[in-house]
């Protein structure tokens, strides 16, 4: 509280003293201190009013009136902004620190109370009135017992804040009236205006003293935790300095041998780096914002790499980077032709969607979603369209992705946090506007972790995408102009509202003459290259190839084939390596030699007709299947039995069809109550494979009313579709699938629901050609073919 130039001393003022002060004296406003008798201070006055008051002072006896004002922040207060009650002070020794600024210094003698402001320019001018201190008239032991409690614990506090020396001490020590110590005390303490002018408004020197010994016991409590915490942060801050101090020693050994840059520098290539990246407008503002925390923090800190790492993603995003379309639809065609065969539909429907963008640029894409069995070419179409576009290719596999944050990423806060799969795609693409493949999106998984479909809708939403959030960045990004292509086997898994968002394009299974001219223009082409062939080292004629996928491979797609043909191109480079010269021929009897027996040998194909055995077709993810759907009767007590590894639906349709024949018994020929001595077992070979569907039912139907009429089913005929109890029969799906897998087993006769007469459309014709679709709408029908 006392300034260093001037030491505090105590003068003893007699009240004889004050009996003479003049009634009207000049009043100077003081902020944030309040200044109590016997106190010698310095104060600085620089403003104008209060300059005239001391120089008027000055000219008198050299007394003034000093009081303290309500607001501190006021620079020119009135009259209702000073207290009423202030001090008397000598003016002891005024030094002029400049033409408006003046050092003085005063020793304040008693309190006084404002009577009346007699003026208040050009400085204040008041009457006043000495206040009458009361003091007790005898020194009880609860005052003594009050007094000595108020000087152990001023000096105790003096010594928490380091103040105490033996002079204060002894002055303290030597006081004996209560007012007097009071006051005293309270010059020592640094206490609120409000607190210090209600201390000097207390004209009793007893209750001053009650009121200054709370003050102090709480000043205690309040110093002594302070230097606790004071004393815990100064070690904090010594170790943390220590390892500031060892850090830049180590950074200017660095820099010396040339391994790192200043830091200031670094601030300053970013700054550049930021500018150039040519980010949006709020994307700039935020990245500038987070440099400029960089810059405040400790280089070597835990957060600072947090954000060099977050601007960096920031940079290195193209936020305006994009490659040119190549809209000549020529030569999109060739290129997709060059890299696929037939795939007819998807190309059509590629090429439509670059009509549209080269007559309306800024028209946004649909989405597509590829689906169709493995192996028949969905994740290499996605890269010759990129191919075809001139866009740069970027591949995201989805299989097995279970936690939303793969997605959208993390949030900064996480340890190890990184962006989402979508933007680190981006980024590597290096363009806001590459192809941008989704493998396998039906192979999404739900867990505790979140739901990462749901976290796809606003990704492959056209009117929500253009302003994407990826968690980790936390600003949006512009994912509008991306192609996005999703992948799939199955459409079923896919969440309904996000199949709803793509437009879904089917790839059937291919033929065996649609996968001969595949092996030849482009997986022997390729394999050579791999294997460093030529096309003279060895000769692989139709035939070889044709056998090879039917007895080797069993697929819809051609993944097998290549392995099959990768395998003989190692076979040829063994010979050729150990010495052996071409060129080498692979014919139909030696093929065994290269590959083995054959894999696939049709054990279970029909060679003549049989009593309750119908042929079926079934659809799977992986391509048509033809099922043998046995049945036996056997004497019992009506009980159906099903056995092949079935599903429920199956089941049903088993079900269904024995009630169909039970209605049926006069049209048939049956013993009306055959259900009450037969039991009845259907059974569909490869138990160990899963079955089910509604697609089989008419087979079932035909296998159990063969077995109960004793008549053979036709061995010519392979049937699908759906029944109902009244024997109508309802379309099924994978026509052309099922086609396929009739042609494979060499039956040319395919019974197919009347409904499913628009899916022939979906079969090339040459396939169509060779096979015999009868259309049925009645069970009846189908009898009337198939049992002889």
């Amino acid at each position: 509280m006392m300034n260093q130039e001037v030491e505090e001393t105590l003068t003893e003022v007699q009240e004889g003293e004050i009996i003479d002060v003049p009634e009207v004296l000049p009043l100077m406003a003081i902020r944030d201190m309040v200044l109590f008798p016997s106190m010698v201070v310095p104060l600085f006055v620089g403003r104008t009013k209060s300059l005239k008051a001391i120089a008027e002072a000055y000219e008198r006896e050299k007394l003034i009136v000093l009081v303290t004002q309500k607001n501190s922040r006021l620079e020119n207060p009135k009259e209702k902004d000073l207290y009423r009650i202030g001090t008397l002070a000598l003016i002891l020794k005024t030094i002029t620190l400049s033409e408006i600024r003046k050092k003085v210094i005063v020793q304040v003698i008693s309190r006084v109370e404002i009577k009346e402001f007699l003026k208040s320019e050009p400085f204040f001018e008041v009457r006043i009135e000495p206040c009458k201190e009361r003091e007790p008239e005898a020194i009880t032991p609860d005052i003594e017992a009050l007094m000595r409690s108020i000087k152990e614990n001023t000096e105790k506090l003096l010594n928490l804040k380091g103040l105490l020396n033996p002079e204060i001490s002894h002055v303290i020590q030597s006081i004996e009236e209560p007012g007097r110590l009071s006051d005293l005390v309270s010059a020592y303490l640094k206490l609120k205006v409000s607190t210090a002018q209600d201390l000097l408004e207390t004209l009793d020197g007893f209750e001053r003293l009650k009121k200054i010994s709370k003050i102090l016991l709480e000043e205690i409590e309040i110093t002594t935790l302070q230097n606790k915490i004071q004393s815990e942060a100064q070690e904090e801050m010594g170790r943390t300095q220590r390892e500031y101090f060892l850090r830049q020693q180590l950074r200017a050994i660095k820099r010396e041998l040339g391994e790192e840059e200043d830091i200031e520098s670094e601030i300053i290539e970013i700054r550049k780096k930021i500018k150039k990246a040519k980010m949006p407008k709020k994307v700039e503002e935020e990245a500038f914002r987070q440099l400029k925390r960089l810059e405040m923090m400790h280089p070597e800190s835990a957060e600072a790499a947090v954000l060099r790492n977050y601007l960096e993603w920031l940079i290195e995003l193209p936020w305006s980077i994009s490659t040119t379309d190549n809209l000549d639809l020529k030569h999109v065609k060739e290129v997709l032709d060059e890299d696929h065969y037939d795939l007819e539909k998807i190309k059509e429907r590629l090429l439509e969607f670059l009509a549209v963008k080269k007559i309306n640029p800024k028209a946004k894409g649909a989405i597509i979603c590829f689906v169709g069995p493995p192996g028949v070419g969905k994740t290499s179409l996605g890269r010759s369209i990129a191919k075809a576009l001139g866009r740069k290719f970027v591949r995201v596999a989805l299989g097995g992705v279970r936690d939303e944050a793969e997605i959208r990423g993390h949030r900064r806060t996480y340890v190890g946090a990184l962006p989402g799969r979508i933007i680190q795609g981006i980024k590597q693409a290096g363009v806001n506007n590459p192809v941008f493949l989704l493998d396998e999106i039906d192979k999404l998984c739900i867990s505790f972790q979140g739901d990462p479909s749901a976290a796809l809708l606003e990704v492959l939403d056209p009117e929500q995408n253009k302003e994407f959030i990826d968690h980790y960045l936390d600003v949006p990004f512009d994912l509008s102009k991306v192609l996005f292509i999703a992948t799939a086997n199955m459409v079923e898994p896919i969440p309904r509202v996000l199949l709803d968002r793509m437009e879904t394009i089917y790839l059937s299974g291919y033929t065996y003459k649609e996968k001969l001219e595949i092996a030849k223009r482009h997986l022997l082409p390729k394999l050579l290259k791999e294997h460093g062939l030529k096309k003279k080292n060895f000769q692989l004629k139709d035939e070889v190839i044709l056998r090879i996928i039917e007895e080797y491979t069993s697929e819809s797609g051609v993944r097998e084939l290549e392995r099959k043909l990768a395998a003989l191109c190692r076979k040829i480079v063994r010979k050729m390596a150990e010495g052996e010269t071409g060129p080498f021929e692979i014919k139909e009897e030696n093929l065994p030699e290269f590959l083995g027996p054959p894999e696939f040998i049709e054990d279970l194909r029909l060679t003549q007709d049989e009593i309750g055995v119908a042929t079926g077709l079934a659809w799977t993810p992986y391509g048509g299947e033809v099922l043998y759907v046995e049945a036996v009767i056997m004497p019992g007590k009506g009980n159906l039995i099903l056995t092949g590894s079935l599903g429920d639906v199956m089941k049903e349709s088993a079900q269904a069809a024995l009630s169909y024949i039970r209605s049926r018994c006069d049209e048939l020929g049956i013993d009306p109550k055959f259900y009450t001595k037969y039991d009845f077992h259907v059974h569909v070979p490869a138990g160990a494979i899963p079955k089910d569907g509604p697609s089989a039912g008419v087979t079932i139907a035909m296998a159990l009313i063969s077995s109960l009429i004793k008549k053979p089913l036709s061995k010519d005929y392979a049937m699908t579709g759906e029944i109902t109890l009244r024997g109508r029969i309802l379309p099924v799906g994978g026509i052309k699938e099922k086609a396929l897998a009739a042609l494979r087993k060499g039956i040319t006769r395919v019974i197919i629901p009347a409904q499913n007469e628009k899916d022939l459309q979906e079969i090339p014709e040459d396939l169509r050609d060779q096979i015999t679709f009868i259309k049925v709408s009645h069970l009846d029908e189908i009898r009337k073919l198939v049992i002889k």
